[in-house]
Parts: C-alpha cells; structure tokens; sequence
C-alpha cells in the first residue's frame, strides 16, 4: 500500500463541505454506502462517527474503502468534477466528537456546537490512507 500525497486541487474538493459517499464491503461482500463529513489531517482522509455502526464494524473486519465527493467544476463536456478515492482504512477509538464540532464549523456553519447534545460517546474516527485517486477532474488518471 503506497500512500498518495494529495494535490492541493484534492485537498480544495475536501475543503469545499460537499457530503462523502463512503462505500465499505458487508460480509457477504456486497457495498454498504455511508453519507459522511470528510476532512484531512495530512495526507489522510478522516471521518468520525460517534457510534459503532455497519461501516465501523465493516471497516474492522476488511479495511478496503472507496469514497466519492463531488467537487467545484465541470469538464469540457459539462460533466461535473468528483473525487473517487480508493484506500484503506483505519480506526482509532475515540476523537469523534472533536472531529464532528470542527466539521461542524465546515459543513454547518461557524459557531455551530455539533454534536448538539453533551456527553457525547467518543466513538471512532476513520483514518483513510489514500492508495489512489480518480473520477472526473484535475486529478483523475
């Protein structure tokens, strides 16, 4: 697994508060697709989730991903820029409500308090090493 150093034109779509489409494999090895807030830290994609729901325990048992996220921008044809990233995920427990408030302030709107309750779970955040990108845009293949 080769990491990917992402483009600064990667890393703007991330940036931009579009919702991810993040796709992880069931047991029986059919797609289980999750709507997600997507941020960076570094090269990583990171997504947190405050519960330990099907794509947590997908990931725990087989950390192969894909994730879509539409992007600014069009092609010569009129077809809208978008990411696929594929890579391999990671889970690290605890750090999602952090991880929710300063997606919040992307995504909701300064100021926002997010998750809107206290003493939220610390659930898991989703480290997602970057093994290649494609999709329509600057930086498809």
């Amino acid at each position: 697994m080769a990491d990917t150093k992402l483009s600064e034109d990667v890393r703007d779509a991330f940036a931009a508060g579009r919702l991810g489409h993040l796709t992880t494999l069931n047991p029986d090895g059919s797609p289980q697709v999750s709507i997600v807030w997507v941020g960076l830290e570094g090269d990583e994609v990171v997504i947190a989730h405050l519960m330990s729901g099907r794509k947590v325990t997908n990931i725990a048992r087989d950390p192969r991903v894909a994730l879509t996220v539409e992007a600014e921008g069009s092609n010569p044809v009129g077809m809208t820029n978008y990411l696929i990233v594929y890579g391999t995920a990671r889970l690290v427990e605890g750090g999602a409500p952090e991880l929710l408030q300063k997606l919040a302030e992307v995504y909701l709107g300064p100021g926002v308090r997010f998750p809107p309750f206290d003493n939220p779970p610390p659930g898991h955040v989703i480290h997602i090493s970057v093994d290649r990108i494609g999709g329509v845009g600057p930086w498809a293949e």
